[in-house]
């Protein structure tokens, strides 16, 4: 289901666009329809109340939670880690009495001068962090909410982590990430068709794209369970191949779904579109529109829903070399490195947020001296971050991450050349809990 396609249902039923802002901010947000001197019973138009039990019953079966793996093993439920954990959906929206998540607004962060290296804003302000699944930051700070699961209070260092293998309408798998902090990643494709030689997802290749609901019905499922202030399309999927349906995901979440725009992350591996269709955003520029007919609080939700949102943007290197580059991601488009780095940097200064770019450590592959020269070389004066992820072990693969000495040294060396470099943990390894693998377990075992 696509989002475009829920509104032109919630249309035919008499919503006007005030309508449209309520329903949508309560499920996205999982909280009460009813607001402040505005009783849902009032406010929504009779067809459109009647028809709500099927909507609710719809948007429940867009997403299910097929089981839960916590990366540190603890909760109530049984502590093997590796034992399917099957679990109850929350009741359904109009139960709920308050929001679930706290308020996020969108944060813009000083832009730098040209040629300045810049990091992330000072401790205290969100940020957008990019995050490869199943990776942790470091320290760890649980944002538990209402409805948080004892498992991910958790002292640990792998605290807040938990990987959920989500079932869709159709049967179909994917896997969404609750990371610490308050963060979230999603999936946007069943499988993938980039085929990365170190990544799980791709191995089946491509079986189908996933609708703009069926996206938020990830952050939906989350927010049952804890809050959700941050939320990374790094998942299941190349975003780029399914552009229209993420681009509609972000555009409500960043709205309705309130979510402060550069806690927003497209992740890509490098795609023209993509680098077109951001910089076309920022181009347009809604003119506010006159407060619709009839139901009260109808000027502040609709206007809310026509904001531009502007993701920040990470972008999957991994390797300067373009010979290797292509061999570690084969399919992705052939465009020169330097061209996609020009690229984001053009993202970057227009939107204010730092590029992420994201490096999977492969020992003996992409971890070498000259790499380091080449990333100094490359990100010099960027407005960028390098997050280094080592790699997650994924069965019959003979990959394997560099020694943590090695890493630091790594990290270290980019510090000197004035580069902003960072490690990116991935969490669950006891549970074998790279990208994918919960989900190829799950279907072998069918």
């Amino acid at each position: 289901m696509r989002i475009a396609q829920l509104r032109e249902r919630l249309r035919d039923l008499g919503a006007k666009p005030c309508h449209e802002d309520r329903l949508l901010r309560s499920w996205s947000q999982v909280c009460s329809y009813d607001r402040k001197n505005s009783a849902a019973e009032g406010f929504f138009p009779l067809a459109l109340r009647n028809e709500l039990p099927a909507i609710e019953a719809e948007l429940n079966g867009l997403a299910r939670l097929r089981s839960e793996y916590p990366a540190n093993g603890h909760g109530s439920h049984d502590r093997s880690p590796t034992l399917l954990r099957q679990a109850q959906d929350r009741p359904s929206l109009p139960h709920r009495t308050s929001p679930q998540s706290p308020d996020v607004t969108t944060s813009h962060s000083t832009k730098p001068a040209s040629g300045q290296v810049a990091g992330y804003p000072a401790s205290g302000e969100s940020e957008a962090r990019g995050a490869e699944p199943g990776e942790r930051e470091r320290p760890s700070i649980n944002l538990a909410g209402e409805g948080a699961n004892v498992a991910l209070r958790a002292s640990s260092n792998n605290e807040g982590v938990a990987r959920l293998l989500v079932e869709l309408a159709d049967g179909l798998m994917v896997e969404s990430v609750l990371l610490p902090r308050g963060g979230l990643c999603v999936s946007t494709q069943v499988g993938c068709a980039v085929g990365c030689v170190f990544c799980m997802s791709g191995r089946a290749g491509l079986q189908r794209q996933l609708g703009s609901a069926e996206i938020v019905a990830q952050v939906v499922l989350a927010r049952k369970r804890r809050a959700v202030s941050k939320v990374v399309f790094m998942g299941m999927g190349e975003p780029a191949h399914n552009l229209d349906n993420v681009l509609e995901a972000i555009q409500l979440l960043g709205t309705q779904g309130n979510i402060g725009h550069k806690n927003l992350v497209f992740s890509t591996v490098g795609d023209l579109r993509v680098f077109e269709r951001l910089m076309e955003g920022l181009a347009h520029k809604p003119s506010p529109q006159p407060s619709p007919a009839g139901g009260r609080g109808g000027k502040r939700e609709e206007q809310s829903s026509i904001s531009v949102v502007k993701p920040a943007l990470a972008l999957s290197l991994h390797s300067t070399d373009a010979a290797l580059r292509a061999s570690l991601l084969p399919r992705a488009p052939a465009i020169a490195i330097e061209e996609l780095v020009e690229r984001a940097e053009a993202y970057a200064r227009a939107t204010s947020y730092p590029v992420q770019y994201q490096w999977t450590l492969l020992e003996g592959v992409n971890d070498s001296d000259a790499e380091l020269e080449r990333i100094a070389r490359l990100l010099s004066g960027k407005y960028a971050v390098m997050n280094f992820i080592p790699f997650n072990d994924v069965d019959g693969l003979a990959y394997r991450r560099p020694s943590a000495e090695r890493i630091a040294a790594m990290v270290q060396t980019l510090k000197q050349h004035g580069i902003l470099a960072k490690i990116r943990d991935s969490a669950g390894q006891e549970i074998e809990g790279a990208c994918g693998q919960l989900r190829a377990r799950a279907v072998k075992a069918r």
